[in-house]
């Protein structure tokens, strides 16, 4: 059997495609299958289908359609039996299938896999992903279905991944040299957002890539002019870069310049040059982390020898990990590097004390920073981004981006033009960030030797050495997380008259729990940190995360999860993905996955 829906809503049984009945039939069938593996809801299957306007036998029809399905999908099925691909849950349905047989389930794979090959450097392999995920897509999503269930945000939703993935594509193609393998897909993406900027932005350089320079500027004017006539504006900074590059023919432009070697070329500007210099102060204690500092500078280096595009590196890790330490202790040595200032932003993607920054705010702050008074600031984001990218353009300055939520918040702030590097920091993967070139840094627990060192640069190596058993234990017991070592370190410093061994009995007692390492509001809380990304996932993927402990085994696979949640393996997969993603566990081994040990405390204080 082989389901589609990524175009024409087909059904295929061997060679033969079979007749799927009624529209609204059909569209209980597109429904389904867009949430293949999950059950809808009566009541959003009876809002799809008669678009909040139901009759009162709305229910009793879609009972019979169900029954149609059944019968359709498998012959000769008794009455009134369930089956095996329709299925009854609590108040609704669900549709049953493997990867396989669905071309959505399919796409979402593939796109999955070329993520994780962009995530780990290998672009020509993300590429053809994409491309064999994007060739599934064979035009509107659900075609045949009426068109005001068509338009309802299931759908529409798909479309928009689709979307996503097509631009995503797009930057990995134009990264490698690839982009003849997507433009086809792009193409389509276009025609079916015509007043996408960013969508546009990314056909107008693929096109140039691939040779076709002149049809890219054509796409550029269309594009321009339905901005205009529909929504009164001009193209935003973005798809203007993407412009000028093709008509300076900077595309393909070849050369490996360091982008803070480069010669500087400060376009005139109305604003006065200001050299900032925000870094955060450096951690005085910092202490190991010799090769993460190493692979830092050589990504860095790396990401810049490019230089026609802008750099940029991705430091992710676990809450407590010393992401943002590292960060700034590199910049504060980096520094003489970028002679044009230091920009630093606390984004608070993970602040439990405030929301997240929006970009509108972000970009206000870099523009106070660059020496643009409040009055001289235009309104609107777009205004608000073509000045800050006026201003760093020809610049070589060093952008810190600290506690990025997700890619939409970083976008309008990276340069899209050589000189720049911007470090990002995040509990989350980002895969969207890397596929568009940044070069990822992806930071573990310490060694044992480092952690030993962190702990005797806080509390005193005398100390430490005058009873080695007991500090071995405590970085034991911390799991080697630096938060978790300046904390019970800060407890330490405040009370010199205890001995070690009674932290490390303390430290025992409270095995399981993360007590030991709760502290004073406003100072450093493991428990409040670890909840900062544990409210980020989806009720789905929190209550796997919850169900954790329960686990006994060293590593979490797809079957044990999915045992553990009662869900479908390829659900069970996705959501371990996403725990993954947001650093909640660790991928130890290809599908074998692993909390931290105080992870594994927070999961079970959660359930309690």
């Amino acid at each position: 059997m082989r389901f589609e829906v990524l175009g024409s809503l087909r059904v295929v049984r061997g060679e033969t495609e079979l007749d799927l009945g009624f529209p609204q039939q059909r569209a209980l069938l597109g429904l389904l299958l867009v949430h293949t593996g999950r059950p809808m809801r009566m009541s959003e299957i009876v809002d799809v289908l008669w678009c909040g306007q139901p009759p009162a036998s709305a229910r009793n029809v879609v009972r019979r359609y169900v029954g149609a399905l059944r019968r359709l999908l498998e012959p000769g099925l008794p009455p009134r039996a369930p089956g095996r691909r329709v299925l009854g849950r609590t108040g609704g349905y669900l549709l049953e299938a493997d990867t396989d047989e669905v071309d959505l389930l399919c796409f979402r794979d593939l796109a999955r896999q070329g993520m994780r090959a962009a995530a780990t450097g290998r672009p020509e392999e993300a590429v053809r992903h994409f491309a064999d995920a994007l060739a599934l897509w064979g035009g509107p999503v659900a075609t045949g279905i009426p068109a005001a269930t068509r338009a309802h945000p299931h759908f529409a939703a798909v479309e928009r991944d689709i979307v996503r993935t097509a631009q995503t594509a797009a930057d990995v193609a134009l990264l490698c040299g690839r982009s003849e393998q997507v433009l086809p897909a792009l193409r389509r993406a276009a025609e079916l957002q015509p007043l996408d900027e960013p969508l546009h932005a990314r056909l107008v350089m693929s096109l140039a890539a691939c040779g076709l320079q002149a049809e890219a500027l054509t796409v550029f004017e269309h594009v321009r002019r339905d901005l205009a006539g529909q929504l009164g504006v001009a193209p935003g900074p973005e798809l203007g870069a993407a412009h000028a590059r093709v008509l300076r023919q900077e595309v393909r432009a070849a050369g490996h310049v360091t982008a803070w070697n480069m010669p500087s070329a400060r376009p005139k500007s109305p604003e006065p040059f200001i050299r900032p210099a925000q870094l955060p102060p450096d951690l005085a204690v910092f202490t190991g982390r010799s090769t993460e500092l190493d692979t830092l500078s050589a990504l860095a280096d790396t990401a810049a020898g490019t230089g026609h595009r802008p750099a940029t590196v991705l430091i992710s890790g676990m809450a407590g990990i010393g992401k943002t330490t590292l960060a700034v202790h590199w910049a504060h040595r980096a520094a003489d590097r970028f002679p044009d200032g230091q920009l630093h932003v606390e984004l608070g993607g993970f602040d439990p004390r405030r929301a997240a920054l929006e970009p509108v705010e972000a970009l206000r702050h870099l523009l106070t920073a660059l020496g643009v008074p409040a009055q001289r600031m235009p309104e609107g984001a777009d205004a608000l981004a073509g000045l800050y990218q006026g201003l760093v353009a020809g610049r070589r300055l060093l952008l810190l981006l600290d506690g990025a939520a997700d890619i939409e918040q970083l976008r309008p702030l990276l340069p899209v033009s050589p000189g720049c590097l911007t470090v990002v920091t995040s509990r989350n993967g980002l895969p969207g960030l890397l596929a568009a070139g940044a070069r990822p840094l992806r930071l573990n627990l310490p060694t044992a030797a480092d952690a030993r060192a962190v702990l005797a640069r806080r509390i005193g190596s005398g100390r430490m050495a005058a009873e080695p058993e007991a500090a071995e234990e405590i970085v034991a017991r911390c799991g080697r997380l630096p938060l978790a070592l300046a904390v019970v370190a800060a407890r330490a410093t405040s009370r010199r008259d205890f001995p070690l061994a009674a932290l490390a009995a303390e430290l025992r007692a409270s095995h399981g729990s993360l007590d030991a390492f709760s502290s004073a509001k406003g100072a450093a809380d493991a428990r409040a940190a670890f909840h900062c990304s544990y409210r980020t996932l989806s009720a789905q993927g929190a209550r796997l995360f919850r169900l954790l402990p329960r686990h006994t085994g060293p590593f979490v696979t797809a079957g044990t999860a999915a045992a553990l949640a009662d869900l479908p393996l390829c659900e069970a997969r996705t959501l371990l993905g996403e725990l993954a993603e947001a650093h909640l566990v660790t991928e130890a081994a290809p599908g074998h996955y692993a909390p931290h040990e105080l992870l594994r405390a927070f999961a079970a204080e959660l359930t309690e």
